[in-house]
Order: structure tokens, then C-alpha cells, then sequence
């Protein structure tokens, strides 16, 4: 069951819908336009309901199948973009300085509607497929809000299915797991406190950038004295921002960073251990170190049933020698783990081929993946539909 020749024969109207949305990038909540864009379409493919406003500016198109009634699957689609600079000098190219699709929700969004436009001509299925565009998956919790909106009580979903490209994963191929997927995310701003005065004079002084570098220093033997090593941690410094001239030790230090984890407990004793490290730091250097830590994203995890499901449809699809069905699990967040939380699914890999790396700003979603990602997703609906 190889891709779709319908598929294929639509590879690059759907392209040109993608390059249209890589243009006009929109990012969190504020996707208006996008949402017009998709709306419009949906319509026009004869969805039996196209439904606006859900968590904010999300959306979904209902599709009733001609088989009979049946069960009911959602497939879900992002659709922001990232406050990144466009470098990658395409016709195509973000016309917002600043804003640009750098992680392929434009051709997550072009192939979700690719298989909508399928499967509302053919409805080869018995039951229902609602397809979701979500906003707000960099930044924002859009899938929370969808889910808190009540997107899977009042379509009755029972099964909800989703899909990421990735670099460096050949066209053509796919990769999923079964349990944790990606990682639980959680976000800290440290604000260091001191003494400031001349530079010429230390003693003077209680220096804050002094101690908030070996707060730095001390945060990396977090995960490495206190995470079991056959479990996943990451502790990254991403913000140390301090002073504005040459002779002036500055009074305040602003630190920001993340945690990334396979578990909750781990995530828990993270933040119990980087606490520990503020409280040692302030004391060993007599200055004040306050921690703000706020758990974000959970940990994306895939159902057993929907994941040898998802895996089966895909090697339908590419073949069996281009699916890994034992990926190892990645460190990024992802907000699809909220609809997993609310309804058992799966959520897998796409090969983007050799591109630039997500959240870059000289990546591009390859066009060639499009009939593969139509595909995986009509056969998904059917399969799981059947009659």
C-alpha cells in the first residue's frame, strides 16, 4: 500500500498552499489569517462542519464518512510560526521581518489539508474524522487550550493521532515509539542580588556576576550527580544578562533557562536540587538568589495500541525497512502530549530529509514529504474507520 496516486497528483497544489502560508508566518494565538486560510478551504473541500474559536484560534472540519456511523478520530495539525529571521533567501520566504515557519507547522497545516480534501471527496469510512488545527504549539499551550475548550468531548473524539517532520530523517521514511516520545518542559528565570560598585574595587562590592557564574557552573552537575544515567535529564542556561558599562560591577544578574525530562519525578527532582543550588550559592557568596521554576509542557506519550497502529499504517505507506518503530525518544516538548493526556493516540516522525535543523532560520520544509504525509494520514482515517 504505497503513497496515494491521488496524493501525489496533488503534491504541488498542496505545496503552493504551503509556500502561501510560509509567507504570511503567524505566531502563537495570533493566527487569524492562517485560520481564515484553512477555514476557507475546508469549506470549499464540502467538510460537513467547519467549527472556529476553539481554544482561542483553533479550529476543526468534520468529516462523516459514507460507510455508515462509526467511531470517531481526530488528526491534528499546528499551525504557528517562530520570532525568528528568515535567512533562506526562497521566492516563498517569510514577507514578516522577524516572523517565520522555522519548525513546518506551514506543511504540517498543507498536509493535514491535503488529506481533508481526500477523504471529504472519497469518505471511504464508516464514522467520523474530525481534523484539528491548532495555534499556539511554540509558545502558549495551544493543544491545552483546545482540550480545555472542550475539543474532545464535543466531537466525541475517541482516538487522537499526530505528526512532526524531522531533519535529518530521510524523505520517504517515518519513526515512532511507544511511551515517552518527547520530553516534559518546564522554564526558571534566577535573579541574583549583590552589592555593586566601582570595578576598580571589588572588595567594596558583593559582585552578583561572580556568583551567578558558579550558579552556572554548579546547574550542570544537576543531571549529572543526581539523575539516574539511564534516565533523561537536561539543565541548559539559556539568558545570563548583567551590567552595561566597563568600570561598574552591576547590583542585579537576570539568569533564564530550561529542564527537559522523560519523567515527572525526575522534572520534580530538577527543581528540588537547582533550589538546593540557589540556596548554597546565596549563602556561599552572601548574596540573594531568588528561583522561579513553572512546570510547562508533559511528557508526549504514546499509547501502546495507537502507536503499533500508527506504526503499521506508516510502514503501509513507505514499507517496512523505512519505519522505526523503537526510535529513541527526543528532548524537545511538544503541546500534542495535552490531547494525549485527554484521549489515547500516537504521535509520530516524518523524514524532512537534509535540511537545516528545526527552529532554524535557514530551514524549510521539504515539499517532497507532502505525498508521503497525505498518505500516512488518509490511510490512518481509514484504516481506523473501516467499515
Amino acid at each position: 500500500m504505497p503513497i496515494l496516486n491521488r496524493a501525489a497528483e496533488m503534491q504541488e497544489e498542496i505545496a503552493g498552499w504551503r509556500r502561501h502560508l510560509h509567507s504570511n508566518p503567524e505566531i502563537g494565538f495570533d493566527v487569524f489569517a492562517t485560520a481564515d486560510f484553512v477555514a476557507g478551504k475546508l469549506r470549499a473541500f464540502g467538510c460537513d462542519e467547519v467549527v472556529t474559536g476553539i481554544g482561542r484560534t483553533g479550529l476543526v472540519g468534520v468529516i462523516r464518512g459514507k460507510l455508515g456511523d462509526g467511531r470517531v478520530v481526530g488528526i491534528r495539525a499546528d499551525m504557528d510560526a517562530l520570532p525568528i529571521t528568515e535567512i533562506t533567501g526562497k521566492p516563498y520566504a517569510s514577507s514578516h521581518e522577524g516572523r517565520m515557519h522555522a519548525c513546518g507547522h506551514d506543511g504540517h497545516t498543507a498536509m493535514l489539508l491535503g488529506a481533508a480534501a481526500y477523504l471529504a471527496e472519497t469518505r471511504n469510512f464508516a464514522g467520523t474524522v474530525v481534523v484539528i488545527f491548532q495555534p499556539a504549539e511554540e509558545s502558549g499551550g495551544g493543544g491545552r487550550e483546545m482540550v480545555r475548550d472542550g475539543l474532545m468531548d464535543r466531537f466525541g473524539i475517541e482516538q487522537v493521532f499526530g505528526m512532526h517532520n524531522l531533519p535529518g530523517l530521510p524523505v520517504g521514511r517515518f519513526s515512532i515509539r511507544q511511551g515517552p516520545i518527547l520530553a516534559a518542559t518546564a522554564e526558571f528565570d534566577i535573579r541574583v542580588s549583590g552589592r555593586g560598585g566601582h570595578a576598580a574595587m571589588p572588595h567594596r562590592s558583593n559582585d552578583p556576576i561572580v556568583a551567578a557564574s558558579h550558579l552556572v557552573a554548579a546547574t550542570q552537575s544537576i543531571v549529572g550527580r543526581n539523575v539516574d544515567p539511564l534516565e533523561a535529564g537536561v539543565v541548559s542556561i539559556t539568558k545570563f544578562h548583567a551590567g552595561d558599562a566597563h568600570n561598574i560591577i552591576p547590583e542585579k544578574v537576570a539568569l533564564a533557562g530550561t529542564v527537559r525530562t522523560l519523567k515527572g519525578e525526575t522534572a520534580t527532582l530538577v527543581e528540588q536540587r537547582l533550589q538546593a543550588v540557589c540556596n548554597g550559592i546565596a549563602a556561599t557568596f552572601g548574596v540573594e538568589v531568588e528561583l522561579d521554576f513553572r512546570q510547562n509542557y508533559p511528557v508526549t506519550f504514546n499509547h501502546a495500541q495507537e502507536t503499533d497502529f500508527a506504526g503499521t499504517v506508516a510502514i503501509g505507506v513507505a514499507g517496512e525497512s523505512q519505519v522505526d518503530r523503537a526510535m529513541q525518544p527526543l528532548m524537545a516538548g511538544e503541546d500534542f502530549s495535552y490531547m494525549l493526556e485527554a484521549r489515547p493516540g500516537a504521535f509520530i516522525f516524518i523524514g524532512n530529509g537534509d535540511s537545516a535543523g528545526l527552529h532554524h532560520p535557514a530551514y524549510d520544509f521539504n515539499d517532497e514529504a507532502i505525498p508521503y504525509g497525505v498518505s500516512y494520514w488518509v490511510k490512518l482515517a481509514e484504516q481506523a474507520l473501516a467499515g
